[in-house]
């Protein structure tokens, strides 16, 4: 075998490898659950359920969120609203009292420990046994928590995500584009997942699970939307994707606040290894296909690309080795014209995609030096 072939053995395996990670598993995981669709029984008597808000300094979106909440279609389903205080050393206390709410109850740490902690508390002091978890920021649609709560009728149903969608003002810039196909994407496959099986995580801004199923998970876990369902998942039981359970953000305008985001995000994918080894054994995980399809292999990506260019740079003296790395420089400078398009502040339809993509995997090689580094912190930055 020549050293050409090897090259290019080398350059074919490592583009299927991308195109398997980020196409390739999407598709296989579509066909599947159309192949396959497990149904869930939904019921109109609901359960009453406990909203759960854990924060760190959230005294100014408060009001707002909890006015979300209770604005709810069917709040009448809501025993009890809990704000966990992780620490927090602003007016978090005092906006509480000022509501005059008796289903509202304030539980205020002293010390700020990270989410996991506060959740480990919390967590056995719901008097539900439908808990609703949420973060402060987001919206709430009127239906999204009776449309959570009617999964749960279904006893092989364990956790049930709800559906982050992105709302835009004004002029949407190339990272908003980038961020809101990106978006799309991923809901698609968890869609997918959850027709077929069960979604490997939640949306941590939206989901909902059975009190009974919670065990307290490491205090420096950062995916505890991936750990907790897991947790359900692994003890026989599903995790859906509920699209009707609608929670309202506004994507980041900014490239270094979503780098930040997304390197939190697979650092703490890159933590699931270390701290739960047992769900990459297939007898342990029943959706073992789905967790590394989605959750693992994309922390290859990275390698799989430097790797896939290197080889097409020695292969380039043959015409259709030529013609590809002609499409790599494009695909590569399309992202850099997109990022420049970023920085300038201007909106650009055709290059938002390419700049998430290598942003992306970016990030991912800086998320692999810190989770080397072990720096896997709990507690959350404002972004």
């Amino acid at each position: 075998m020549t050293a050409f072939t090897v090259w290019q053995i080398i350059f074919w395996l490592s583009i299927l490898g991308v195109a398997y990670i980020f196409l390739g598993y999407p598709l296989l995981v579509f066909a599947l659950s159309r192949l396959r669709t497990l149904r869930t029984r939904k019921s109109a008597n609901l359960e009453p359920v406990s909203v759960v808000l854990v924060g760190y300094n959230e005294a100014a979106r408060l009001p707002a969120k909890i006015a979300s909440v209770l604005a709810s279609d069917d709040v009448y389903l809501i025993r009890e609203l809990i704000v966990a205080s992780d620490g927090s050393t602003d007016d978090t206390a005092t906006v509480i009292a000022a509501l005059h709410d008796p289903r509202i109850r304030l539980i205020a740490f002293p010390e700020r420990r990270g989410k996991p902690s506060v959740l480990n508390d919390v967590i056995p002091q719901c008097q539900s046994e439908i808990i609703v978890l949420m973060d402060a920021r987001q919206e709430l649609d009127r239906r999204a928590i009776a449309e959570l709560a009617a999964n749960f009728a279904d006893e092989s149903v364990g956790v049930v995500s709800g559906e982050l969608v992105f709302r835009s003002e004004g002029d949407v810039t190339t990272v908003s584009k980038g961020i809101g196909i990106y978006w799309r994407y991923e809901k698609f496959i968890r869609k997918c997942e959850g027709r077929f099986r069960s979604v490997p995580g939640a949306t941590g801004a939206l989901y909902a699970l059975r009190r009974s199923l919670f065990r307290p998970i490491p205090p420096q876990t950062i995916l505890d939307d991936v750990v907790i369902p897991m947790q359900a998942v692994t003890a026989g039981y599903r995790c859906l994707f509920e699209p009707a359970a609608i929670a309202f953000d506004h994507p980041s305008d900014s490239t270094t606040k979503e780098s930040i985001r997304k390197r939190r995000t697979i650092a703490g994918a890159a933590q699931l290894i270390v701290d739960h080894p047992a769900w990459l054994l297939p007898w342990r995980n029943p959706i073992w296909f789905e967790f590394v399809s989605h959750k693992l292999m994309r922390l290859v990506s990275p390698l799989l690309l430097l790797v896939a260019a290197v080889a097409n740079l020695w292969l380039a003296s043959h015409p259709i080795y030529a013609a590809l790395l002609i499409w790599h420089v494009a695909f590569y400078a399309s992202a850099l014209i997109g990022w420049w398009f970023q920085r300038a502040g201007r909106r650009s339809v055709l290059f938002g995609a390419q700049l998430m993509f290598v942003a992306l995997n970016a990030t991912t090689v800086a998320a692999l030096w810190d989770a080397l580094l072990g720096r896997f912190r709990a507690t959350w930055q404002r972004t």
